[in-house]
């Protein structure tokens, strides 16, 4: 067993607001489920606030590269999606919150177009289509071959600039929320405090009084060694939602992309997507000898999947004790790469590599986590006034293993239903109460030795052996207390105390499912397995709770929960 759990902060330290200022809402991220959102809200609400980290395009949706999925193809329809989507999420996906998800993306992704989105058309003059793991339709609409999330990201932010009663606030770190009474004595939302880098007269620390905050800051990929994720994922959302009440679950299904471009051993922080769309035009995967080991592993082989793809690499690596496997596209000729992934092409020959006549090196690394802050269909948190759409939430439509290419799909639609009911239900406005608690920070020198740990014993194999030793080391780096106050130390105590929650569950989920591998339990097990992990945070520690799925009969799994020691 791990040792005891330190505490971990409650509060980040941070020095007293500087300044302070109000909105009726705060939306947290400036990717497609924050952007969505302030548009949509801008109308129905007194003000709409908008901070980001960096700049307005620097989150992940600018990186998406191989598209949005959606059922606008001749003969597809959502219930077919809606089928694929539930494969590849392994019996842990929510079936309502997959089938708004399927259902009312074709008509949000007609609105992208209507803003003004760019998407790539056939001769025609119809909407160009792709396939990637896990459809069987070609339903992945693109834009500039395979720059798709640049091109929404540009869409949105022109909407945005464009409309002059949203504010937004750049290099703004997000830090705590605030926490308040209402009038019935109910405690929720009261606004959050704000780290800001000179940002016209706001600089330093501040709070934003507020009487709902939407959390859209994305994934934490930078708890791993390797991720396809910008530098700013860091899991501030996630984080501050738990320091404050609210639940997250399903952390343990992290997807790790089965094809991003190998660097080399010492490689770290954000690494080259190689988008699952080359295989969707017909690239595959090989060994150094040549064998094309995804046959006979899938009926779809190497579109197949992601969990299942990024597995079978990982076996023949080890199988072979080779430190990564090929992608051999060089069929697919100069001038079908020159148009239909020049970003790649262009990234690729940065490092030394031309697909056109070379293989691609390939290995697994951390992409995208199904889960988050548990929201219900319609957005909402378990803390009052807080809302949670995209990477950061978890409604439940992914599962166990998110279907390729329903992120940017998962961020619009559910900042869409958020706009919805959010307006009518903003309450009176609360006065923050004093923190009681216990403030705290994580030295910024400890993230290199928490993201090792962290790919080695809860990466893309994971053993009891492993994610204990993990959960030693982790719960030592909570002693190595910060010593100067600054954005590296808040980000890494955010790293920290997600990586503390990821190990936890990991451990408990005794089973391998989706995206979830277990050397030592390599079966899917329905009979105690069939529900979600749900972590809370009082005191500084966090603690997993078993909830077993709607569909589950109860006497077949646990019913009274199982607390992480």
């Amino acid at each position: 067993m791990p040792q005891d759990q330190q505490r971990l902060p409650g509060r980040l330290t941070a020095p007293s607001p500087g300044w302070t200022t109000r909105a009726d809402v705060v939306i947290v991220g400036s990717g497609i489920a924050g952007l969505t959102a302030a548009l949509r809200l801008r109308k129905e609400v007194g003000k709409v606030l908008v901070v980001t980290k960096d700049v307005l395009a620097a989150g992940s949706t600018q990186w998406a590269q191989g598209g949005i999925a959606a059922a606008l193809g001749d003969g597809d329809t959502p219930e077919e999606h809606e089928l694929d989507t539930l494969v590849a999420g392994a019996g842990a996906c929510d079936l309502d919150s997959v089938r708004i998800l399927v259902n009312e993306g074709p008509e949000a992704v007609r609105e992208l177009i209507a803003l003004g989105t760019n998407f790539d058309h056939t001769a025609d003059g119809e909407l160009s289509l792709t396939r990637e793991g896990g459809h069987h339709r070609d339903r992945i609409a693109h834009a500039g071959g395979d720059a798709t999330g640049a091109e929404i990201q540009r869409a949105l932010i022109a909407a945005v600039q464009a409309a002059p009663d949203i504010e937004v606030i750049q290099h703004a770190l997000a830090v705590d929320l605030l926490l308040g009474e209402d009038s019935s004595g109910a405690t929720g939302v009261a606004g959050l405090t704000l780290h800001v880098i000179g940002e016209g007269e706001r600089d330093g620390v501040g709070a934003v009084l507020c009487r709902a905050v939407v959390l859209a800051s994305g994934g934490f990929g930078q708890v791993f060694s390797q991720t396809t994720n910008p530098a700013v994922s860091t899991g501030d959302g996630m984080a501050l939602a738990l320091r404050a009440g609210a639940t997250v679950r399903d952390l343990e299904f992290v997807q790790f992309h089965p094809t991003v471009m190998y660097l080399g051993p010492d490689s770290r922080g954000q690494q080259p997507l190689i988008s699952e769309a080359v295989r969707g035009e017909g690239a595959f995967l090989v060994d150094d000898d040549g064998n094309r080991f995804m046959q006979g592993v899938h009926e779809l082989a190497d579109l197949a999947p992601r969990d299942v793809v990024a597995k079978a690499i990982m076996k023949r690596m080890l199988d072979t004790g080779r430190p990564h496997m090929w992608l051999d596209a060089r069929h697919l000729g100069a001038e079908f790469w020159e148009r239909r992934f020049p970003t790649i092409l262009a990234t690729a020959r940065s490092h030394g590599v031309d697909p056109v006549v070379d293989l691609i090196p390939v290995a697994p690394a951390c992409h995208y986590v199904s889960g988050g802050v548990h929201t219900d269909l319609d957005g909402r948190s378990d803390l009052p006034g807080l809302y949670a759409s995209g990477e950061v939430a978890c409604s439940g439509v992914h599962g166990a293993n998110r279907l390729a290419s329903n992120s940017l799909l998962d961020g619009l639609v559910f900042s869409r239903r958020i706009a919805k009911v959010l307006p009518g239900e903003l309450g009176e406005w609360r006065e923050p109460s004093a923190d009681e608690r216990a403030p705290g920070l994580i030295a910024g020198a400890a993230r290199k030795e928490l993201q090792e740990t962290m790919t080695s014993r809860a990466g893309v194999l994971r053993s009891a052996a492993g994610l204990t030793a993990g959960a030693d080391v982790l719960a030592g780096l909570a002693g190595r207390v910060a010593t100067a106050v600054d954005q590296e130390s808040w980000e890494t105590s955010n790293l920290l105390t997600i990586a503390t929650a990821l190990t936890m569950t990991a451990r408990l989920r005794q089973e391998t499912r989706g995206s979830h591998w277990r050397e030592d339990f390599a079966e899917r097990d329905d009979d105690l397995y069939a529900g979600h992990f749900d972590v809370r945070m009082a005191d500084g520690a966090v603690a997993a709770e078993f909830v077993p799925s709607p569909q589950t009969d109860p006497s077949v799994g646990p019913v009274a929960g199982v607390v992480a020691p």
